[in-house]
């Protein structure tokens, strides 16, 4: 058993930075495929980013690319998600997932979110 919660979210003005942060507990944290989902007012759940247990395989998805980065540390069990250039459009809620399948949908642990809010 996994359990995820997740800090780090806030107001930022469009073009700022943010830096989300997430802390398991359980002493599988280090097995799995982690990452980030996010889901905004009246849309589905999305994939934002995912990193291997390993550290060595990261995918992000094109709205990430370029602006955000995701990294982990199995010994603090933590997994961190940098967020630049912010845009009002990523305002949402953002969950930790640890477990992610390879559909970018699924996941056997989530966290309960983080709000992050751009302004423009």
């Amino acid at each position: 058993q996994v359990q995820l919660v997740e800090s780090g979210g806030g107001l930022v003005q469009a073009g700022g930075s943010l830096r989300l942060s997430c802390t398991a507990s359980g002493r599988t944290f280090s097995w799995y495929r982690v990452g980030w989902f996010r889901q905004a007012p009246g849309k589905e759940r999305e994939f934002v980013a995912s990193i291997s247990a390993s550290s060595d395989v990261t995918d992000y998805a094109d709205s990430a690319k370029g602006r955000f980065a995701i990294s982990r540390d199995n010994a603090k069990n933590t997994v961190a998600l940098l967020m630049n250039s912010l845009k009002p459009e990523d305002t949402a809620i953002y969950y930790c997932a640890a477990g992610l399948a390879n559909d970018r949908l699924r996941a056997a642990y989530w966290g309960q979110g983080t709000q992050v809010t751009i302004s423009s």
